[in-house]
């Protein structure tokens, strides 16, 4: 690879144009005293010192001998990743500032002028817009979840980081939430034990987030297909208001789904799983397909609770586990 191009490879990683100068001679040079690579880069003093220190940083050059002064570069695969990690995060994250920007820009600046009260977006936006919208959330989240889910890596990641920010999370969940394969386990509880507030529902009439009273993602999900490919974007109107009346009515409606209580001695996880599963109505092979087990281990499962709830039926078992707090 020609330099100018090798040049430009290392600055679209994040390098910097004396680190890159500094590299470019150890390619050439290296194995080489340490002065001798800062004399036929043209650096020396605190501008090397600098620039080798972030090929040293970027897993990019190190020591070629134990307690020598002589360097050299070193197989790049291990920096390289890192440093393609750290760029897409960097990029990932301006995506995110720059649309949050132009989004509060819109509703200070524009709401007399902008007629665009509904947007319609599609496809791969859709990732994007989900994970601006939490990033910009200041007070609350109001959500309806449900399947068809839009494959957005690091969507609970970005839930935990909006708690852990003080935002106060409220989801209603419907059933096929809790039965769809591995959400309740990877996604539901993490953020349930982080302190998100979440009741469940038998359905929920649409796949809804709002933001603080700012907005609303409206999803227009093919459920028999199980597609989610084109979302609707809310700004404040009479519609956001119904939206958030809908929320609203829906909460009071639904039944707790309970995260930070006192867990009682000996309780499993697995345990804790199949009894809101059990209090949200699934069916017994997706319990069991949750929990991992076979039908007949469900079921002395459910009768070793129910003795210890002194209920005489699930039903019955429920309402016990939720007084008692286990839910």
């Amino acid at each position: 690879m020609a330099n100018d191009k090798l040049s430009d490879a290392l600055r679209v990683l994040g390098i910097g144009p004396e680190a890159v100068r500094v590299y470019l001679t150890l390619l050439e040079r290296g194995p080489a005293p340490l002065a001798a690579i800062g004399s036929a880069a043209g650096l020396d003093g605190a501008e090397f010192t600098a620039a080798y220190g972030e090929l040293i940083d970027s897993g990019l050059a190190s020591a070629a001998e134990e307690g020598a002064d002589v360097v050299a570069p070193v197989p790049p695969a291990a920096g390289l990743e890192i440093l393609g990690r750290h760029r897409a995060a960097e990029i990932d994250a301006s995506r995110i500032a720059v649309g949050g920007a132009f989004d509060t820009f819109r509703r200070q600046r524009l709401a007399a002028y902008d007629d665009r009260l509904v947007e319609v977006v599609t496809g791969d936006a859709i990732g994007l817009r989900m994970r601006q919208a939490w990033a910009s959330a200041r007070e609350q989240i109001r959500q309806f979840d449900s399947p068809p889910y839009f494959p957005l890596e690091g969507a609970t990641d970005d839930a935990l980081a909006t708690l852990a920010r003080g935002v106060t999370q409220r989801v209603v969940y419907s059933r096929e939430s809790l039965e769809h394969p591995g959400q309740l386990e990877n996604s539901i509880e993490p953020c349930v034990e982080a302190g998100e507030q979440a009741r469940v529902l038998p359905s929920v009439p649409v796949k809804l987030v709002i933001i603080d009273d700012s907005y609303a993602l409206v999803s227009l999900s093919i459920k028999e297909t199980d597609v989610y490919n084109t979302m609707l974007v809310v700004q404040p109107c009479g519609l956001l208001s119904a939206l958030v009346a809908l929320f609203e009515q829906a909460w009071q409606n639904a039944l707790p789904f309970h995260g930070r209580t006192p867990r009682p001695a000996g309780l499993l996880p697995a345990d804790r799983r199949l009894l809101r599963l059990l209090a949200a109505g699934a069916a017994d092979d997706v319990i069991a397909r949750e929990i991992g087990v076979s039908r007949r281990t469900l079921f002395r499962r459910v009768q070793v609770l129910m003795a210890r709830l002194g209920a005489t039926s699930r039903f019955q078992m429920a309402l016990q586990a939720q007084r008692s707090g286990w839910l």
